[in-house]
C-alpha cells in the first residue's frame, strides 16, 4: 500500500488528526507505528463504538501495529457496571468478538488489559511523573473524558486518577498513535503536553466522530472544544432508549430509527442522518435503497452520502423514507454482528446479565 493510499485509509471519516504532518512523516519514514484505542468495559456496544471499531480497521489495514486496550480499572474508577469487576471483565470480552465480526484481522492485534499495566511499579512512576506536570484544574476539566464533570472529583478522588491513568498508559505501552472519540481530546492533548516536558514519545491523535443520541440536540455538533454538556449529547450505553446496541433485534432496530429525532431538511441535528454518514457510509460509497411510495417519486438509489445529505436538503426526502432506508441498512451491519456474538451461548448469557447491570 502506497503512502498516499495509507493516509487517504487513515484520514477518512474522522474529525481531526493532531497531526497530519507528524503521521505523513512517520509513514515516510517506514516507521513500525504502534498505535491503540482504550475502551471502557462499561457494557454491550452500541452503534456508536462502530465509528471507532471501522477507524481501527482502517489502521490495522494501514499496517499499523493496534493494540485493543481494555481499560477494567479505568470502568471500575468510573463506577461502571456498579464497580463489578467481574462483569467489566466480562463486558470487555465481546468487543474483540465485534472486531473480527466486521472485518478486523485480529491476528495482528494484541489485547491488552489494564491489570497487565497496574501491577508494574514503572506504570505507577509514571502516574506520578505526569501528575507533578499537570496541575489540579487541568485534571478536574480532562473529566469529560469519562462522562463526568469537573466537579464530580469533589465527591470521589479517585477519579482524578483516571486522566492520570490514561495518560500512563499511552507511555507505558509506547505508542506512536492514541485514537478515541473526540471525547478523548483532553486526555490526549494532555499527553502530547506532557511528553515534551517529561522526554517521552508524543503521541499522534486521530479523533472520530461521536454519535449523537436518538433523541437529537442542538448541540449535537462535535467540535474542537468539548465541554460538561457532551455527555448528555452522545450515545450512551446508560440511556438505552437513545442507543442501538449490536444485540438489538431486527424489530427493535428499526422501532428506534422510527421513534428517532429527525426534522425535515435538517443535517446537523439529526442524528439519523448521523447514522447515514458515520455508520453506513463509513467506509466509503455503497448502494442505498429508499423505497418510497409512487406518489412520493418511487425507489431511489444513492452512492455516497453526499448525494442522500443533498436530496434530504432540498425537501427531496421524506423523514419517515429516511428513517426507513437507514433502518434497513443499518440491519445489514449490526445482523451479522449480532449473529456472532449470539454464536457463543456463554458469552450471550453474559451479555444478558450485562445489560441489566449497566450505570451511568
Amino acid at each position: 500500500m502506497d503512502l498516499e493510499t495509507r493516509l487517504t485509509l487513515v484520514k477518512r471519516n474522522v474529525m481531526e488528526i493532531v497531526t497530519e504532518e507528524e503521521l505523513r512523516k512517520a509513514f515516510e519514514e517506514g516507521r513500525r507505528l504502534r498505535g491503540y484505542i482504550g475502551f471502557e468495559p462499561s457494557g454491550i456496544s452500541h452503534i456508536g463504538w462502530l465509528i471507532w471499531m471501522f477507524k481501527f480497521k482502517d489502521l490495522v489495514d494501514a499496517g499499523v501495529e493496534m493494540i485493543l486496550f481494555a481499560a477494567t480499572w479505568h470502568a471500575w474508577i468510573n463506577d461502571k457496571l456498579g464497580g463489578n469487576m467481574e462483569l467489566i471483565r466480562a463486558a470487555a470480552k465481546h468487543v474483540a468478538r465485534v472486531l473480527e465480526a466486521i472485518g478486523v484481522n485480529m491476528s495482528r492485534v494484541k489485547v491488552v488489559y489494564a491489570e497487565e499495566l497496574v501491577e508494574r511499579v514503572e506504570y505507577w512512576e509514571k502516574i506520578i511523573r505526569i501528575a507533578k506536570q499537570t496541575s489540579l484544574s487541568r485534571v478536574k476539566r480532562a473529566l469529560t473524558i469519562m462522562g463526568r464533570k469537573a466537579s464530580e472529583g469533589e465527591l470521589d478522588f479517585s477519579k482524578l486518577i483516571y486522566p492520570l491513568m490514561q495518560v500512563a498508559d499511552i507511555f507505558q505501552m509506547d505508542l506512536d498513535i492514541a485514537l478515541g472519540g473526540m471525547d478523548q481530546r483532553k486526555a490526549h492533548m494532555l499527553a502530547r503536553d506532557v511528553a515534551e516536558k517529561l522526554g517521552y514519545k508524543k503521541p499522534i491523535a486521530i479523533h472520530t466522530p461521536l454519535l449523537p443520541s436518538l433523541r437529537g440536540s442542538t448541540k449535537m455538533d462535535a467540535s474542537i472544544e468539548i465541554d460538561d454538556a457532551l455527555s448528555e449529547i452522545k450515545m450512551s450505553k446508560s440511556k438505552p432508549e437513545e442507543a442501538i446496541f449490536l444485540t438489538d433485534d431486527d424489530n427493535t432496530i428499526a422501532k428506534k430509527i422510527r421513534g428517532a429525532y429527525c426534522p425535515p431538511r435538517e443535517v446537523d441535528t439529526n442524528p439519523v442522518m448521523a447514522i447515514a454518514k458515520h455508520i453506513i457510509f463509513a467506509q466509503g460509497s455503497r448502494r442505498f435503497v429508499i423505497e418510497r411510495k409512487p406518489e412520493h417519486g418511487g425507489t431511489i438509489e444513492v452512492y455516497s452520502y453526499e448525494e442522500l445529505e443533498k436530496l434530504y436538503r432540498e425537501g427531496a426526502l421524506h423523514p419517515l423514507d429516511l428513517k426507513n432506508a437507514v433502518a434497513n441498512e443499518l440491519i445489514k451491519i449490526v445482523s451479522p454482528i449480532r449473529s456472532v456474538l449470539q454464536s457463543e451461548k456463554e458469552l450471550w448469557l453474559e451479555l444478558e446479565k450485562i445489560s441489566q447491570s449497566v450505570t451511568r
